[in-house]
């Protein structure tokens, strides 16, 4: 029986071959973007779950309250890892101090590489678990040793035993390669580390990282813990909260831990709470994958009810000859289950094909789980669900005929039946006119904040690490080789690069500051040229100048900084500041300029002091000769760097391109929004298309009366038209709303965006009618130009 049902099935595709393409092709599509979406769900919701500690890793965070905020840090002090060990050693069974991802250089021989690392403790490699390929877990112990990744490894020995080889870090010390770990899943945390140093040695190098040891607002380190079975994060959490109390702080600090299931998904804070982060892309995209599909479920029944009267017959023949209803429900679920097989084997190809460019669109590393069988017989299951789905409406309604009207020749349809398949369209147009609503909210969003001032010039500005003891203590003699090679105009040095603050600091007073504020602000340590070299707008005031001796004890704030400290007119002003604890030091203010943007674009400037120094600098920025092409002016810059720095590969970043990184997050959304809505759009015309030529086809002899009697081509046209032009002015109705509600909301996430216009809606309507003419003329043209005595004989 069920081989019969499939045969019959098979022979009604082969009969009605346009609509069985439409159908398939948009059930394929529909599969094959669900698909999709599920692999970057699964992706996404997996992230971090390579570690076999996965349930017990905390990040400790700090919530620190300043200029009447609470912001919640990554950073922490190193004493606070000492009590985690000590005083709470039945909650936690690790925790490793860790610096930040750093970019180091490594050499070996002639081989030299710039790779990101971390510095760590010993327990570190037990708390995550490393999956050793030479080596043991105690490959830290040593503080002269590094731990390099596979793939690092083989760059630099190639097949060689890699135990006890020497490796130079920064063109300093040699360390022995102690261990060599698989390399980290690209969606992990550790993704884009390569190697891993000791902490000890971190502090025998940077004596102010030994000094921190007993700093507790050092806020300069981080610190992962591995929690012990049987504790209860939460109530571990309550129990360390004040733990960070009574240390002379001020800024009412708490200890936050926050779980590794949460890292990725949950990573957004505000006023100290845990308020969301990516997963709202997850939920978003996961109800974009089932409306996608949905809407290919919508075009099969559409087509399935619209073309009743033709199986109408068909159905009253069986019933006649005594076929009972369920029979035929299960005939006609059959066809939809085939429909659907056919279709998900397309959409299976589709993603294969696709799936290298959607990795590149979403930054993933994804692939189809060809020998995964929890992956095939979930896909069985979901084909066969979107089977029964597809075809329930259609199976439960031809198969309610009744045989006696049927053969009698006087059934019909009725004047309602049409009714459910207008609803699945304006369903269809609602939700793909509300995700082009939502793709140029987005774009609309990224190009306003990229449109934003930035206080500055990105154009040609370049900066490079400062990875190596051997640039430092040559800054004029740099400096006068870059600007005399013709390549570059300006040289600088500063403690941060123009597109980041790496250091925020509290402990400022100023006349007339309220005694209980704490304000935090961004702290830029800068050579004399940095102004001339970043293009900073000075407002009041001067530029530090070498004219002035005393500019060492000068600074330069930032408008959002004199805004925020109050003062009428700050030029001539005295900051103080505790450098160390009790140690006070005065600077006067002596320029104000615009607000340099060097942080998130979708926030406000914090305020910032720029100071004059000479031995903090991490960075060295340099502005290109405008009149040399990046081609000609970039081997005379690297000629200078490698003159005094020939331990090290020249490596530079500029500052547009890590501008336009702080919107990579951002853009990826939109991309693959778009690409949603543009498959949201082809299947919703798909249906269109397939129904309308059915519509055409029913109203042939209507349209043969119509211009026999003197009916135009344009009054044909408009005739089969305006019905699906209602169609989609309903569903405008519909989307703009819903679309404006969770747009609205989804903005509000961003201090700097946009207000959304009604031009947004407007041109989403008009793109929509356009669309929905397109896809219709051409099978009203083509039936309106019919000849009529033809289509009249025929009927």
């Amino acid at each position: 029986m069920i081989k019969n049902y499939f045969k019959t099935a098979w022979r009604n595709l082969l009969k009605n071959k346009v609509y069985s393409f439409i159908n398939i092709l948009g059930l394929a599509v529909g599969m094959a973007v669900t698909i999709l979406i599920g692999l970057w769900v699964w992706d996404e919701i997996s992230y971090n779950k390579n570690f076999t500690n996965y349930e017990h890793i905390v990040r400790v965070k700090e919530n620190s309250t300043a200029s009447n905020s609470i912001r919640t840090f990554n950073s922490v002090p190193i004493p606070l890892s000492v009590d985690l060990r000590t005083k709470y050693a039945s909650d936690f069974k690790r925790a490793s101090m860790a610096s930040w991802n750093l970019s180091n250089i490594l050499a070996s021989g002639d081989k030299k590489f710039s790779k990101t690392g971390m510095f760590v403790q010993p327990d570190f490699a037990k708390i995550f678990s490393f999956k050793m390929i030479e080596g043991s877990l105690n490959c830290l112990n040593d503080p002269y040793s590094v731990v390099l990744t596979q793939s690092l490894a083989k760059a630099m020995f190639g097949n060689d035993d890699l135990l006890n080889k020497l490796v130079k870090i920064d063109n300093k010390k040699s360390v022995k390669v102690s261990g060599v770990i698989a390399d980290f899943p690209h969606n992990s945390e550790f993704s884009d580390v390569t190697f891993f140093i000791p902490w000890d040695y971190y502090e025998a190098d940077h004596q102010w990282v030994k000094n921190s040891e007993s700093e507790w607002d050092n806020n300069s380190f981080q610190i992962f813990a591995q929690l012990r079975d049987n504790a209860n994060v939460n109530v571990v959490a309550v129990k360390v909260r004040k733990e960070l109390d009574g240390h002379d702080r001020t800024d009412k600090p708490e200890v936050v831990l926050h779980p590794m299931s949460k890292w990725h998904l949950y990573n957004e804070f505000k006023e100290g709470r845990n308020t969301g982060g990516n997963i709202e892309f997850v939920w978003m995209f996961g109800i974009i994958g089932f409306f996608v599909l949905l809407l290919a479920c919508i075009n099969f029944m559409n087509l399935s009810t619209a073309r009743s009267e033709k199986r109408a017959k068909e159905v009253g023949v069986r019933k006649a000859i005594g076929s009972l209803r369920k029979q035929l429900i299960t005939q006609f679920l059959s066809e939809s289950v085939l429909i659907a097989l056919l279709a998900f084997a397309l959409a299976i190809l589709l993603v294969q094909i696709s799936l290298p460019l959607f990795n590149e669109l979403a930054d993933k590393q994804m692939h189809i789980l060809w020998n995964n069988g929890l992956f095939w017989f979930t896909a069985l299951l979901f084909t066969l669900f979107t089977g029964v789905i597809a075809g329930s409406y259609p199976a439960f309604y031809l198969s309610s005929f009744k045989s006696i009207k049927v053969l009698k020749g006087t059934f019909k349809a009725g004047r309602f039946a049409s009714i459910p398949r207008k609803i699945l369209v304006v369903l269809q147009f609602t939700v793909s006119i509300a995700l082009i609503i939502g793709t140029i909210i987005i774009y609309q969003e990224i190009q306003y904040a990229k449109n934003r001032p930035v206080g500055y010039s990105r154009d040609g500005l370049l900066t490079v690490d400062m990875n190596t003891p051997d640039l430092y203590g040559h800054y004029g003699a740099i400096r006068n080789d870059l600007v005399n090679s013709g390549a570059v105009i300006e040289m600088a040095e500063s403690s941060s690069p123009p597109t980041d603050v790496w250091s925020n600091q509290s402990g400022f007073n100023w006349k007339g500051k309220d005694p209980n504020l704490n304000a935090s602000f961004g702290v830029i340590r800068v050579t004399h040229d940095f102004g001339k070299t970043v293009g900073w707008n000075v407002k009041q005031g001067r530029d530090f100048s070498r004219d002035f001796a005393t500019d060492t004890a000068c600074m330069i704030m930032n408008q959002a900084a004199a805004k925020y400290i109050g003062l009428m007119n700050p030029i001539g002003e005295t900051i103080t500041h505790e450098e160390d604890k009790n140690v006070f030091k005065s600077y006067k203010v002596i320029g104000i300029i615009d607000n340099m943007l060097m942080e998130s674009p979708f926030d406000p400037v914090k305020p910032g002091f720029y100071f004059l120094d000479y031995e903090n600098a991490n960075v060295v920025i340099a502005r290109v000769n405008p009149s040399l092409s990046m081609n000609a002016a970039l081997p005379k810059i690297s000629n200078v760097f490698k003159k005094y720095n020939p331990g090290a590969p020249f490596e530079y970043v500029f500052a547009d391109d890590e501008y336009t990184k702080k919107f990579s997050n951002e853009q990826r959304i939109g991309s693959l929004a778009t690409v949603f809505a543009i498959f949201a759009i082809f299947i919703s015309c798909l249906g269109l298309f397939g129904l309308a030529s059915f519509t055409a086809e029913q109203r042939t002899k209507e349209i043969g009366v119509r211009k026999v009697l003197g009916a135009s081509v344009l009054n044909l046209w408009k005739l089969l038209s305006t019905d699906f032009l209602v169609l989609v002015f309903i569903s405008l109705f519909i989307a703009i709303p819903v679309a404006y509600y969770f747009m609205h909301n989804w903005l509000k996430n961003y201090n700097y965006h946009i207000g959304i216009s009604v031009w947004v809606f407007i041109t989403t309507g008009i793109m929509a009618l356009l669309i929905t003419l397109l896809t219709v003329s051409f099978q009203s043209i083509k039936a309106a130009i019919a000849n009529p005595v033809k289509s009249l004989r025929t009927e």
